[in-house]
């Protein structure tokens, strides 16, 4: 009986080494497949898509912030090439490259106008498109364990100790991301979006066999952090889409940046000019009329 019951809880923590799947609102997913052009090959089901990009848009990081610099604890890179293609993938955007790429960019620019390249090379000044918009990610992490899988196996002797093992490294792994995306001629931030994702990872044969389930390279698509990652962003991604297609632009009396409607005693702006008592106010929203 013992015997079978070992098998039972080996077989259940194999099948559970490398953690459960992301989950994003309740579904797994992972940002898979590949991108040409309007067209994407593989890409998740739950990757919100549109029938015609908005415009153009460029993926830029802090690198100065702390969640970046707390990415290689996990063996982790740059998010920007997991963002770009979920992003292609989805055909809202035409992503336009503004990163280390630019440089070589450039400089093939710089040998044209030297006078080295062929005649026929074609780069020409006025080809590099515009960035209409601007795409900035922050990372949120979380790590915590989880209990109660000891208490139920524990009075049976050798599996037991197996059980402790399995509830000792059994954690739930969250992460929590937030996506923020500017008109590049305003400055205006046109929407903001969080997102998040969590999984269990199952840690047990890190303590048996000196292995681990993040152990080696590491990256986005074969870490329990990486993934977790992946998932969170696609869930802040999927956030932004259905913010932009339901798009209103705001709007401040006297036009946007001119002063706004709250004036300063002694200020040069048209509020300001106005008598206390006439300054605008935010008018409150209209109550709904009760249906009879």
């Amino acid at each position: 009986m013992k015997t079978k019951l070992f098998a039972a809880v080996a077989a259940l923590a194999l099948a559970g080494c490398a953690g459960t799947q992301p989950t994003l609102g309740g579904g797994s997913t992972v940002a898979t497949g590949s991108a040409g052009g309007a067209t994407a090959a593989n890409a998740s089901t739950q990757l919100e898509k549109c029938e015609r990009p908005l415009g153009t848009l460029s993926v830029v990081e802090d690198r100065s912030m702390p969640w970046f610099q707390q990415l290689s604890q996990y063996k982790l890179g740059s998010t920007t090439p997991v963002l770009r293609m979920m992003i292609q993938q989805s055909n809202c955007f035409v992503v336009v490259e503004r990163g280390a790429a630019m440089d070589h960019m450039m400089g093939e620019r710089a040998l044209e106008k030297s006078g080295e390249m062929r005649a026929n090379s074609n780069y020409g000044k006025g080809q590099i498109a515009a960035a209409d918009y601007t795409m900035s990610p922050t990372i949120t992490f979380s790590q915590k364990g989880t209990s109660g899988v000891g208490g139920a196996l524990g009075g049976f002797g050798l599996i037991g100790s197996v059980a402790g093992v399995v509830a000792g490294n059994m954690k739930t792994n969250e992460a929590s991301t937030m996506l923020l995306m500017i008109d590049n001629r305003s400055g205006v931030q046109l929407a903001a979006a969080e997102g998040s994702a969590k999984n269990t990872d199952f840690g047990m044969f890190g303590a048996m066999f000196g292995g681990g389930a993040a152990g080696g390279a590491g990256g986005y698509t074969n870490t329990p952090e990486g993934k977790i990652l992946v998932a969170a962003f696609m869930d802040s991604y999927n956030n932004v889409v259905r913010a932009v297609r339901n798009y209103k632009q705001q709007e401040v009396a006297g036009g946007l940046g001119t002063g706004g409607a709250l004036g300063v005693q002694g200020g040069t702006t048209a509020a300001s000019q106005q008598p206390v008592a006439a300054q605008s106010q935010v008018p409150a929203p209209k109550a709904k009329a009760k249906k009879k």
